[in-house]
């Protein structure tokens, strides 16, 4: 391909000394500072959301790009009009927007698309990170509308450029590919519709249309809720019967009203996240970010970063500034879960953020003012730890301003069926199944379990069942082993059921739960094993003969010949 001419900007650009009219290639132009661009990005996702933001920036660098292909035909003297087409990105570059590099390409690659290109130092990523931190989807909006803009004046047709990779959702290098609209695969059509212009003109449509479907969500969550459990309506979406979590949603609630640390304790599934994020939506914080991140999933070396941010090259791999989880939720709530894993040398960082309300970059001198509603989680025994010198006592006083201890579902015998009938409603609306509720035996076995695994458990435990489901409801043969297995409550139930009756039960349990063996049942029951055939065969079960010498002794126990029973 014939090289192109020279660009030079010394060419283009001209201007008063003095101050006065800029003009670039004949048209007036404005310096902006690229910070001020990112801070105007952060109030559009803010206020509008990010579907809108992405159309209205989109459009408006379709709009410069368009502008600028306009004003270079007739600005300089083209030789050849391929040229002219074939400069948006050299422009692109003398405009300081991004610095431009080909692709290299191999055979193996296949043929070239119509435009394609690697971005470095693009302003419009790094802004992103800098006020709104690392996202899941490219973020050059303006850019590649500048381009499509460009490419399609020159082509007099519609050329779309997407972003294929993105330094602002983690990847080294930002590059774009820019074909015809109707080579585009249909399923990267979706991405073609933020240059629509209906994007940028019905913005605050889109923004009404969004905030009347969460209101109809919500309003359809509650009617679930009120259907499959009975329960008042909670706008959170949690089950509470027992008084003791009532007493934990009454006092979140209470806590939400003011900024106090909040420290939420308890086992491992009980929904500590859950409700930190009702302290959260319940403050006058609900309007900004809600961030949570789990200190024990993150590395020590990174966890620092990941906090507090770095800037360019304060370690290997720190190729640009970061602003940390603090900074990312400013004006909002940082949930801290898994706190009690926090090494010791990041605990008294994080004891001198909470103090003074600021925090330091790694690799930087400044310090940035946040303003955070910060609660943390943990499942650990914190004055134990305290005890053992593994965490800090005066952060430790500092984090349990308000401690909100949640009660592992053991202990909420009431919001077990409650909770299951919500959580089968989600799982099969979720997957598409036709369950409609729980068999009494079901019911009931859920009632007998243990649910070490808490809230978390049950659910895994009812998108088991309706996965597995063959009828219109769950039976209990649909249920996890463990849960199958769990022997009945000796406490008597709504109907009364005689001592023989509450024996056979039991003694079935415990055998199925040691998967039949008989020696090992007899010794969990503390009786002899010629006493539990003799159960065995009252009950119906299949006969089986004893072990030779079992002769109503223990079996094998060393303990007194006399029998037990």
């Amino acid at each position: 391909m014939e090289p192109l001419p020279p660009l030079d900007l010394r060419e283009l650009l001209t201007f008063d000394p003095h101050g006065g009219l800029i003009h670039f290639a004949g048209q007036r132009v404005l310096l902006w500072d690229p910070v001020a661009m990112g801070l105007l990005r952060k109030e559009l996702i803010e206020t509008l959301g990010v579907t809108a933001a992405r159309g209205l920036l989109t459009r408006l660098g379709f709009a410069h790009g368009w502008r600028t292909a306009e004003t270079m035909k007739n600005a300089i003297p083209w030789t050849d009009e391929a040229h002219w087409r074939r400069s948006g990105g050299r422009l692109h570059t003398l405009q300081g927007q991004v610095v431009l590099e080909p692709v290299e390409r191999r055979e193996e690659d296949g043929p070239a698309p119509f435009a394609e290109a690697l971005w470095r130092d693009s302003y419009e990523a790094e802004q992103h990170l800098l006020h709104l931190g690392t996202a899941e989807e490219p973020v050059c909006w303006s850019l590649t509308g500048f381009a499509s803009g460009y490419l399609s004046y020159c082509n007099g047709k519609p050329i779309y450029c997407i972003e294929t990779r993105c330094v602002g959702k983690g990847d080294p290098v930002c590059q774009i590919m820019g074909k015809p609209e109707e080579a585009w695969r249909p399923e990267c059509r979706e991405a073609l519709r933020f240059y629509e212009t209906q994007c940028m003109e019905g913005a605050l449509a889109q923004v009404t249309h969004a905030l009347k479907e969460a209101e109809r969500e919500l309003r359809a969550r509650r009617q679930t809720l009120a259907r499959v459990s009975g329960v008042k309506e909670d706008p959170a979406g949690m089950v509470a019967r027992t008084e003791a979590m009532k007493r934990v949603l009454d006092l979140s609630r209470r806590a939400a009203r003011v900024d106090s640390t909040v420290l939420i304790t308890g086992e491992s599934g009980v929904g500590k996240e859950r409700i930190a994020r009702l302290i959260h939506e319940e403050s006058g914080r609900a309007h900004k970010a809600f961030i949570a991140v789990n200190c024990a999933a993150v590395t020590e070396s990174l966890l620092e970063s990941e906090l507090f941010g770095h800037v360019r090259g304060a370690f290997t791999g720190a190729t640009h500034d970061r602003p940390g989880l603090f900074e990312a939720a400013h004006g909002g709530t940082l949930l801290l879960d898994e706190v009690g894993e926090v090494p010791p040398a990041m605990q008294a960082r994080l004891l001198r953020v909470l103090q003074e309300r600021e925090v330091r970059r790694v690799g930087e001198n400044v310090s940035r003012k946040v303003d955070v509603r910060l609660v943390a989680a943990t499942n650990r025994q914190l004055p134990a730890e305290v005890a053992a010198g593994r965490f800090r006592q005066d952060l430790y006083y500092r984090l349990r301003v308000i401690e909100l201890k949640v009660p592992p579902l053991r202990e909420r015998r009431d919001d077990v069926l409650p909770l299951a009938r919500l959580l089968l409603a989600e799982a099969t609306e979720r997957l598409g199944r036709r369950v409609m509720g729980l068999s009494p035996e079901a019911a009931e076995q859920l009632l007998r379990y243990e649910w070490p695994g808490n809230v978390r458990e049950l659910g895994n435990a009812i998108e088991r069942a309706v996965a597995l489901c063959e009828g219109s409801r769950v039976e209990k043969d649909d249920l996890p082993e463990e849960v199958r297995a769990a022997p009945p409550s000796l406490l008597p139930g709504e109907q009364p059921r005689t001592l023989e009756a509450m024996e056979r039960e039991y003694v079935l349990a415990v055998l199925a739960r040691n998967g039949g063996n008989r020696a090992r049942t007899a010794e969990q029951l503390d009786i002899g094993i010629a006493t539990l055939y003799r159960k065995l065969k009252q009950y119906g079960e299949p006969p089986e003969p004893p072990p030779p010498g079992a002769g109503g002794l223990s079996s094998g126990s060393g303990r007194s010949a006399a029998p037990r029973r």
